[in-house]
């Protein structure tokens, strides 16, 4: 027993021997333009396995990068359900003040609000006015652009300083110059730099028409304020909001109690934000507010469209996989029946039928290999920095190539086990013929 398993063995390495010989003499000795165009192909078919899908799932990554970096930061902490505000908001600030991991945080004040614009010209009160519904924050200018960089995204005009009274910051959206939702509702209209308006504090929620929902109208508040800014950003929770000082916040709300509706945390970039998510519910702050990841606070149907556009590009990029796969099992056929008379001599002489199929496959398996490594080079050397560098410029979102390795593992040896099972079948094809009826060609 233990004979027959080394002659196998030794048979086995015997045959692989002869076929790399024989499948390099066929590379080597092959017209060099077959060989480079096969190669092409097969990066062209592994890009678009690998970029079609990135880029599907790169609008929603973009989007889903920009919440990070403009809103929510890496811990993202809210109002529990049932509740208006984060109870215990000063000790959650202690905590957050002495906890390593925290970098920095902003904490939000806002309140569903009202703003009028051009009430100074209204004459005709039957006619409805120009206002809108807002989300209304009041911010540490400081601590708000420390975390996510606002002053960044005010297209017109400047930020807010902490020491003034009276200015506020209006998304772009809630402006008629700006806006792409007219059709759902009517935005801000005339509304410029250093331009007076109303706005009115009256709780509730802001639905997607710009209506505030369970307002009090018993409990409003009124002031004037100076526009000082206008917000662009593709986040929407920026571009539909209102900004003021924290100060003004409480001055026109009248509420002094400090209870927070948000807290955007920046953690370092050395722990996970799972980790100080948990480290921060270790304190039991869990029982005043809603505390979770970056990730954790976007909505779920943004994870079920990363799903299916990964989904989606994938089929797309199989189209690909197909077009490789005929394309190898043409030219190994063709190179095979060429050779019919050849390989009966092989054959003749004593080369097994193993070890000429084999040549065969391991020319498809360089052709593989070859074309895929080129393919990864271009994806991580180029075009993945190149769209870091320069995202694709969506309504949206700024699109990214997103190709996470183990994907791209995967791809691979998908691409690998098609290609040689398309270079396997014409070799099998022609090989098993008669060895006579080869030799001549019969």
């Amino acid at each position: 027993m233990i004979n027959e398993s080394r002659d196998k063995n030794a048979s086995f390495f015997t045959i692989l021997h002869v076929a790399s010989i024989l499948g390099a003499r066929q590379v080597l000795r092959g017209n060099i333009w077959i060989n480079i165009l096969i190669i092409f192909i097969m990066i062209l078919t592994f890009l678009s396995l690998v970029v079609i899908s990135g880029i599907l799932v790169g609008l929603l990554e973009g989007s889903l990068k920009a919440n990070r970096e403009q809103y929510s930061s890496d811990i993202f902490i809210d109002v529990p359900v049932g509740k208006n505000s984060i109870q215990n908001t000063y000790n959650i600030v202690s905590i957050l003040d002495n906890t390593d991991e925290v970098v920095g945080y902003t904490v939000r004040y806002n309140i569903g609000s009202t703003i009028e614009a051009n009430y100074q010209s209204r004459r005709d009160f039957s006619e409805l006015p120009n206002s809108v519904g807002v989300v209304l924050n009041g911010i540490d200018p400081v601590d708000e652009n420390n975390i996510t960089n606002l002053g960044d995204y005010i297209i017109e005009g400047e930020m807010l300083e902490s020491d003034e009274s009276g200015y506020i910051l209006l998304g772009s959206t809630l402006l008629s110059q700006y806006s792409a939702f007219s059709d759902l509702f009517e935005p801000l209209e005339n509304v410029k730099i250093g331009s007076r308006i109303k706005v009115t504090a009256t709780g509730g929620e802001m639905d997607f028409s710009g209506d505030i929902i369970g307002q009090d109208q018993n409990k409003t508040n009124t002031q004037e304020f100076i526009v000082k800014g206008f917000i662009k950003s593709k986040v929407d929770m920026v571009s539909i909001a209102a900004y003021i000082t924290d100060a003004d916040y409480r001055r026109l709300t009248g509420d002094m109690s400090l209870h927070a509706q948000e807290i955007a945390v920046k953690t370092r970039d050395d722990i996970s934000d799972v980790d100080v998510k948990n480290i921060l519910l270790s304190y039991d702050l869990g029982q005043f507010a809603r505390i979770r990841t970056a990730e954790e606070s976007i909505p779920k149907f943004l994870d079920t469209m990363k799903a299916t556009f990964s989904l989606l590009g994938t089929a797309i990029g199989s189209i690909g996989l197909v077009v490789s796969a005929i394309s190898i099992f043409i030219v190994i056929y063709i190179n095979a029946l060429t050779r019919r008379k050849y390989i009966g001599i092989l054959k003749g002489i004593g080369i097994s039928r193993g070890a000429i199929q084999m040549a065969y496959v391991m020319q498809a398996i360089f052709y593989v290999i070859v074309g895929s490594l080129l393919a990864i080079i271009i994806i991580y050397a180029v075009l993945i920095p190149f769209f870091n560098a320069h995202p694709i410029n969506f309504p949206f979102s700024d699109g990214i190539l997103v190709a996470p390795v183990s994907s791209t593992f995967i791809k691979f040896l998908v691409l690998f086990f098609v290609t040689t099972l398309a270079g396997f079948i014409p070799a099998w094809l022609i090989v098993r013929g008669n060895t006579l009826d080869s030799i001549l060609q019969r």
